[in-house]
């Protein structure tokens, strides 16, 4: 007998052809000779080795257990398992995933370093673990967000291992990796774009920035051919040797303030200067972010689904991709931002009253404990009101208050005149507001952290349309009551709270927004810690 390194005849010769056919990135690699199975059987060490090369991964350890510890990536009919993940590891960056993390070139050198079943047995362990970390990135998500910013209080979708692994078995292997990524048409979208933008740089850009702070329709000049350069690389205009600043550039200017959220009026003032300025690196970065994001919602949106961009400033109504309603919102103040997360709105109040969280409490303890804000009213446990001057507010704090502070139903409800839930233990829901001056506002963050609406009847019909055969008529029978009114959607709707910098329209094209919260800012220097090289 040999020794634990010693190969049975043609051994050597077939792991190094095996290994070696790795070498050229594949399709060598499915010629891989790797013994077959029951040859395997007569090399206990690779048993051994890949089980103590998975012990510290319970899932793989599952796995590996309940089928018997059989190689799925090493063996001679493995190779469209190997294929598959090189090539998807080998691509992985266009996905703005941290290419490093999973060490292709080490993988490739660790597979032609094979000499003995043991050498065998920790790639094979090896394989299946980089397999588990990218499945993981690609299918939810490279960060923990919430531990980065805890307003993100979405919850990811991360697919369990050992399942993970026993679907991969049964399928194809190049679909089912390539379906790992989200399937939502934003993701794909955003990759595109993340594409063409690598290619506009390595091009040089978009071009010397628009030296002026304003330009007007009917000036010409320096500047004007600035910027109607740099609208022609960004996509705004054809290409055109026009030197004045004329109906073309203006329409021009008008689509990218759309794509920019910038009241577009077709005056590149100093906001839509700045602007046009920023570097296409800047915005590449944005896309990364979003392209993240896009993974902690790798979840079914729902055919019909709530989207609410906080930094967009807009609530809208999606069906089957596609906006059929839209309105302005307000979103919470930066000392009281709005959180992300997803969930299922079942209803809606008519009339509501308005119980104060105890955080708002404290803005108008003065006005209580001194019989102003009489507006609001304190109800005991039993729902009684109980009269101000019975209450010795010197003995509590707003933290402490045995009572609930509610202003009820009216005109002037801090609510307006409906509100739309979706239980969540942050208190965070959409409703009207009396308060419409905020509206006219380009940047719209003043809430506590719920989401006023400009249009909320408007949103209502809406949303009761799928129910009602006159939404609007049975709207108002329950409004004119006066009374807080709970109305049910029959069939509830998905809710998603979301914050995109950079998202697409239907047609491709490329949005912008500012970084309202700073969120995208430390997510994206998250990414960097974690290994992504954008523009690589």
């Amino acid at each position: 007998m040999g020794t634990a390194r010693q190969k049975a005849p043609g051994m050597r010769a077939a792991l190094v052809a095996a290994t070696l056919g790795l070498t050229a990135v594949l399709p060598a690699a499915t010629t891989l000779l790797i013994p077959l199975r029951a040859e395997a059987q007569q090399f206990p060490a690779f048993r051994q080795a890949l089980a103590e090369g998975v012990a510290e991964n319970r899932a793989l350890s599952t796995f590996y257990r309940e089928n018997g510890y059989e190689a799925i990536w090493t063996g001679a009919e493995d190779a469209a398992r190997r294929t598959a993940l090189v090539s998807a590891l080998s691509r992985a960056a266009e996905h703005g995933l941290p290419a490093e993390r999973y060490d292709l070139p080490g993988l490739l050198a660790a597979f032609r370093a094979v000499e003995t079943e043991r050498d065998r047995g920790f790639v094979e362990a090896r394989a299946s673990l980089t397999f588990l970390q990218y499945a993981r990135d690609i299918h939810s998500g490279v960060l923990e967000p919430s531990s980065i910013i805890p307003d993100i209080v979405r919850e990811l979708p991360r697919p369990d291992p050992a399942q993970l692994m026993r679907d991969f078995v049964a399928a194809e292997p190049v679909s089912f990796i390539r379906n790992l990524a989200p399937t939502a048409p934003e993701y794909a979208r955003l990759y595109r774009a993340k594409r063409e933008l690598e290619a506009t740089i390595d091009q040089g850009g978009w071009g010397p920035r628009v030296q002026a702070g304003s330009l007007r329709p009917g000036e010409s000049g320096p500047g004007v051919i600035q910027l109607r350069n740099r609208l022609i690389a960004m996509g705004f205009m054809p290409r055109v040797a026009t030197a004045s600043y004329d109906g073309m550039m203006q329409r021009a200017v008008q689509a990218f303030q759309v794509a920019h959220g910038i009241e577009a009026d077709g005056i590149a003032g100093n906001a839509t200067i700045q602007q046009i300025n920023v570097d296409p690196e800047e915005r590449l970065r944005s896309i990364v972010v979003a392209m993240e994001r896009e993974r902690w919602l790798n979840i079914p949106r729902g055919d019909r689904h709530v989207w609410v961009n906080l930094v967009d400033f807009t609530a809208r109504i999606v069906d089957f991709d596609r906006v059929t309603f839209e309105t302005r919102s307000v979103v919470g103040a930066r000392a009281t931002q709005t959180p992300e997360f997803s969930d299922m709105m079942d209803h809606m109040e008519i009339n509501p009253d308005w119980t104060l969280p105890r955080s708002i409490i404290a803005e108008y303890w003065g006005a209580l404990s001194s019989g102003g804000a009489g507006h609001l009213n304190l109800y005991d446990g039993a729902g009684n009101i109980v009269p101000r001057e019975f209450v010795d507010f010197a003995a509590y704090s707003p933290n402490t208050l045995p009572y609930d502070v509610r202003q009820p139903p009216g005109p002037g409800n801090a609510l307006g005149e409906v509100k739309f839930l979706f239980p969540n233990p942050y208190a965070i829901y959409l409703h009207d507001t009396p308060s419409r001056s905020l509206f006219g506002n380009v940047v719209r963050a003043y809430s506590h952290g719920c989401i006023r609406l400009q249009d909320p009847r408007e949103f209502a019909y809406e949303l009761l349309r799928p129910q009602e055969a006159d939404p609007v008529t049975y709207y108002h029978s329950v409004q004119r009551t006066g009374r807080e009114t709970s109305v049910y959607l029959e069939t509830p709707i998905p809710v998603h709270l979301v914050y995109r910098t950079a998202f697409t329209s239907v047609d491709g094209t490329m949005n912008y927004r500012n970084d309202v919260y700073g969120r995208d800012a430390r997510l994206y220097d998250a990414l960097v810690r974690a290994g992504v090289e954008v523009g690589a």
